[in-house]
């Protein structure tokens, strides 16, 4: 699944920059986001402890960014989504999913735009090692909500401001019902 939905994104930006040229621009980005359900606590031999939750984490994307009309524009990326514990002598704890998501924003300005669409997370997956090996869970694959706001501080570089709604589901294992991944971030983009 994750080759065909990357294959399409590529064909996809071939094909607009045949048809628009200037048009197309990609895209690279990371960001970091708080929020969703405890998912595992790590507890650590000094007293400490982490927690791994379901919308937190470092968020690296890549993709197409097309502007379709003068205040309209879409994007397609890929990204990895991560939280992790600091790993410790005896083990270490992650979250780890692959978000596809196809975005379209009103621009307000030349230094604003608006806009939301669908977030696809595959592979999303609790892993321990070490001491913390007993935490490993996969999830289902899920399809969330994106809003977000982006504030242009050149044509090369955005800021982003995002909230994002998602649930994740236990494929089997000792958690039942859903966690939610609801979490909002604060993302950097450059666009080439």
């Amino acid at each position: 699944m994750k080759k065909i939905l990357f294959a399409a994104l590529i064909a996809a930006s071939f094909n607009a920059a045949a048809d628009n040229a200037g048009a197309l621009r990609y895209v690279v980005g990371a960001g970091l986001t708080i929020g969703g359900d405890k998912l595992a606590t790590a507890t650590y031999t000094n007293g400490h402890s982490a927690n791994i939750k379901a919308g937190s984490g470092l968020q690296v994307l890549g993709g197409v960014d097309y502007r379709v009309a003068e205040q309209v524009s879409l994007q397609a990326t890929l990204g990895y989504h991560v939280h992790f514990t600091p790993s410790a002598s005896n083990g270490d704890a992650s979250f780890t999913r692959i978000p596809v998501e196809l975005l379209a924003y009103y621009h307000l300005n030349n230094q604003w735009r608006v806009g939301g669409g669908v977030r696809y997370v595959a592979s999303p997956e609790l892993n321990g090692k070490g001491a913390a090996s007993n935490i490993d869970m996969d999830f289902k694959n899920t399809t969330g909500a994106v809003l977000e706001a982006e504030y242009f501080v050149n044509h090369n570089f955005g800021v982003k401001l995002r909230a994002v709604s998602e649930k994740y589901e236990p494929k089997s294992g000792k958690y039942t019902g859903k966690a939610s991944g609801n979490h909002i971030g604060i993302f950097g983009n450059y666009y080439f």
